[in-house]
């Protein structure tokens, strides 16, 4: 495996394969999941930082990407929800969850699901509900992912999107080795077409019922080109009104962590100093 930068990864069993993790520090449990056809190192702006501040920070791969494996054949918000569930549980939680794009969403739904589990959410570039879309709409968007994303040519063609319209406004100066590692992950079998199951399968309409459940504090960062909401302010807006805190991110697109650590890094560490106990070695007890 080519895409991993750390030499200790780990790994949680689960029915129908592993899944790739790396922890580093000591403190309270903080979980990091990216999002669709992503890699661990979309949060290393954040880890470094959090371990100084006295986090133990562990950071996951999606199902099939990365370094987890490519036996799985069930993908989505809500199998992404339940790894989630057993890695909070195999190190010992409760966690404040970071996530990005649908990896928001499947922390979501772990707080809903098993508030036991979340003593916070940080949100980057989340996706917590479905886009409105016709039938017709979605029959050909399906159609267009069968055709983009096989070989030879889908693993260029979703690092060429990645880089292009994901990344609108500031780029974080290693997005080029980011782009690399992406193309060179799904170039290995199995998990180009794993990832094209995942684009197939992946529907957040399971989330969005569940928000009103969410009871743990939510900070989300919004990008203000954000390509994937057709609307960022009026999606800022909806997310406040699920209690959600929204900070709207300038010159940043999906990936406020990485175009913008000026701003989510300093705000993350002042959302979770708020989240500790006042001797700072575990969370506190929500009100």
């Amino acid at each position: 495996m080519t895409a991993s930068v750390e030499s200790n990864v780990s790994y949680l069993q689960r029915p129908e394969g592993r899944v790739s993790y790396t922890v580093e520090g000591e403190g309270p449990l903080v979980v990091a999941v990216p999002g669709m056809g992503d890699l661990r190192s979309t949060f290393r702006e954040l880890v470094r930082p959090l371990v100084e501040a006295g986090y133990r920070v562990a950071v996951t791969d999606l199902r099939a990407q990365g370094d987890s494996d490519t036996t799985f054949r069930e993908f989505g918000d809500v199998p992404t929800a339940r790894d989630l569930i057993a890695l909070i549980e195999e190190l010992g939680g409760p966690a404040v969850v970071l996530g990005n794009s649908m990896g928001a969403a499947a922390a979501a739904w772990v707080a809903a699901e098993r508030p036991d589990l979340v003593s916070g959410l940080v949100f980057y570039g989340p996706l917590l509900r479905e886009p409105a879309a016709s039938r017709a709409a979605t029959f050909f968007q399906h159609l267009l992912y069968r055709v983009l994303f096989v070989t030879p040519w889908g693993a260029g063609v979703w690092a060429g999107y990645y880089r292009k319209n994901l990344n609108p406004g500031r780029q974080a100066p290693w997005l080029g080795e980011q782009v690399a590692a992406i193309r060179t992950s799904l170039s290995e079998p199995g998990r180009l077409s794993s990832f094209r199951r995942l684009t197939l399968q992946l529907n957040h309409s399971v989330v969005e019922p569940r928000l009103p459940e969410v009871h743990a504090p939510m900070l989300a960062y919004v990008g203000d080109l954000d390509p994937d909401y057709r609307d960022p302010a009026a999606e800022g807006a909806w997310m406040e009104s699920i209690g959600a805190q929204v900070v709207r991110v300038p010159e940043a697109g999906h990936f406020p962590q990485s175009q913008r650590p000026d701003i989510t890094v300093p705000g993350t560490l002042a959302f979770l100093a708020e989240r500790r106990t006042t001797d700072g070695s575990a969370w506190a007890a929500r009100a």
